[in-house]
């Protein structure tokens, strides 16, 4: 099986699939991204796949067409050279800036010789719901049909295929300008039939609607520009357009350590994350996308009391049960185990979350003159709700399960809630409640100064009462609690950098402590943007380029970096970090200019 670095993503704006670069798509979720798998050996031999290769010795090379997340592999064997062009239709006609609201759900293939003659070798074996159904597999009029379980696929090929039990198996030869295309159609067994779609077309029109998108939307110019526009490509994959959703990664149980049991599904949407997205999309000059994102937030939340606890996460239609649950069946990503469904982070009391949204409120601010009552009353009642609770304890950002303590930056984003609320008071109709919100926030302020700060090693730490650092409290100055040059925000940085960089290259663990734990990718842009912010801009560069470089041959990024060999972990490709990525670039573009961020 592949290493994750190995892999390359699949978009349609619902769903994704990863294909590994010798051309065997290892995981599929039709059709939304939290769906049960039909393709999952990435988790486990039994998982399902769906190859297409040469026979014989091969090399490979790979890039995604221009302005796409269309797919192509060059095999190159003694005998010619192999295309293999992998897309998610996108379906036939669609263009512009919103693109996946119509995916038909079919996985596209094409394969060209362009050199010689090669032999070609396909072998199939879809696995529905994450392998725990072997289906039947039968001719049909309109193509090959996999049936089991909930699922029913169509093959629709140019070329003979054989049915052997259940696997679908062919052998060819291809010289050189011949081609061949393969469409593979998924439903869910209540659906009606579809209708089997021409492979060829619709590979044309997904090339063209991705272009399309991408023409009407990459015009940032600033620093680190190709990075940025592919990282705002992997974002718009992850979107699921329907809602406007932003999913974190589309895979599940990825270790943070390979072998070890942090195996979480990111198959979700993070309202924690919310502000650090919002922004990216806006830099990368998505703005429908970014409005669309928060009305997802909104309207997922509902209404919210003062007591309510409020939840971090979603499904991607905005589903708040996310129960966790093992598949003992699969053996896990090179025997990662548990393979976890579902996400029981769902259920923690994470505060930093009402700073996120009242923050996302602040960025869309010159869009929000006509707010609804509703939304009004949302956002004050977060903001109230951060009144309140700033005092209690909580589960903090990194969603850990051993109890909850007085994080610091779950305070530190309260404190961004108040901030925020006050200066939106007028957009909010709240006014009346700016008096109490202010002193809630002195009182805050202050705690965090005296609570939050170690006189002995003269560094904020991780949480109230602990000599512990984490790498979050770095957002202290993005976020506009202190200058990035105060003394006490360069020693925080100057100490994380001590304790937590593993290396030279500004690869950070989240914590002291954490032993074999990787370095979290996201970490490290946030480090990128206090340097830049405190005038450090040569060395922000210096690591912004460093960890970017530790993005796989398609520029795609994990959770994580196991600094003990520099191989990419966790969850893949992640959106925090291509969205650190994103703001991080931006950041050291207005250093570099000069402008305040």
């Amino acid at each position: 099986m592949a290493v994750i670095s190995d892999y390359a993503l699949l978009g349609d704006c619902q769903g994704a699939a990863l294909v590994s670069s010798d051309g065997s798509v290892d995981w599929w979720c039709p059709p939304r991204f939290d769906a049960p798998s039909v393709f999952a050996r990435l988790l486990g031999s039994c998982g399902g796949f769906w190859s297409i290769r040469p026979l014989g010795p091969y090399t490979t090379s790979r890039h995604y067409l221009e302005g796409t997340m269309v797919l192509r592999t060059e095999f190159h064997t003694e005998s010619g050279v192999l295309r293999l062009t992998d897309a998610l239709s996108l379906g036939v006609g669609e263009r512009g800036h919103r693109i996946g609201y119509t995916s038909p759900h079919v996985l596209l293939r094409q394969v060209e010789v362009v050199a010689g003659a090669v032999d070609v070798a396909v072998e199939i074996a879809a696995r529905p719901e994450y392998g725990l159904v072997s289906p039947t597999v039968a001719e049909t009029p309109v193509g090959i049909e996999i049936s089991g379980g909930a699922d029913r696929l169509i093959l629709a090929a140019d070329r003979d295929l054989a049915v052997d039990g259940s696997l679908v198996t062919g052998r060819f030869t291809l010289a050189a300008g011949d081609s061949a295309v393969f469409a593979l159609h998924h439903r869910r067994a209540a659906d009606p039939p579809s209708v089997t779609i021409d492979g060829r077309a619709a590979l044309r029109e997904t090339v063209a609607a991705w272009q399309s998108w991408d023409n009407i939307h990459q015009d940032y110019q600033g620093a680190y520009r190709q990075e940025v526009r592919r990282s705002a490509l992997v974002l718009q994959a992850l979107t699921y357009q329907p809602t406007g959703a932003v999913i974190a990664a589309p895979t599940t149980s990825l270790p943070e350590e390979v072998g070890g049991t942090a195996n979480w599904d990111y198959r979700f949407g993070w309202l924690r994350d919310g502000s650090f997205t919002l922004k990216a999309l806006w830099v990368a000059a998505c703005p429908d996308e970014a409005h669309r994102f928060f009305n997802w937030m909104a309207a997922s939340m509902g209404s919210v009391d003062a007591e309510d606890h409020v939840p971090i996460m979603f499904g991607a239609g905005g589903e708040r049960d996310l129960t966790e649950h093992t598949l003992e069946h699969l053996e896990g990503y090179q025997g990662s185990r548990p393979v976890r469904i579902g996400n029981d982070a769902w259920q923690q009391k994470q505060l930093d979350v009402l700073g996120e949204i009242l923050e996302c409120a602040w960025v869309l601010r010159d869009e929000l003159a006509d707010l609804s009552p509703a939304a009004a009353g949302l956002l004050r009642s977060l903001a109230d709700r951060a009144a309140d609770a700033w005092r209690e304890p909580d589960a903090g950002i990194w969603e850990g399960r051993e109890g909850e303590r007085h994080y610091l930056t779950s305070k530190l984003l309260c404190w961004v809630a108040l901030d925020r609320a006050i200066k939106l008071a007028r957009t909010m109709d709240a006014q009346a409640h700016v008096p109490r919100w202010s002193q809630a926030m002195e009182q805050l302020c202050a705690a965090i100064l005296t609570e939050g700060w170690s006189a002995s090693g003269r560094t904020f730490t991780g949480a109230f009462g602990s000599d512990h650092l984490d790498a979050g409290v770095l957002a202290m100055a993005t976020v506009g609690f202190l200058p990035a040059d105060d003394d006490r925000v360069l020693a925080t940085v100057d100490a994380i950098r001590r304790e937590l960089e593993v290396g030279q290259d500004g690869l950070l663990q989240r914590w002291t402590g954490s032993g074999l734990e990787g370095a979290f990718i996201i970490c490290s842009y946030v480090l990128v943007e206090a340097l830049a912010l405190a005038g450090q801009v040569d060395e922000a560069k210096r690591i912004f380029e460093c960890v970017t470089a530790q993005a796989n041959d398609l520029g795609l990024l994990s959770e994580e970096i196991d600094h003990r060999d520099g191989s990419l972990i966790g969850n893949f490709p992640q959106a925090l970090s291509h969205i650190g990525l994103i703001n991080a670039a931006w950041i050291i573009d207005q250093a570099e200019s000069g402008t305040k961020p």
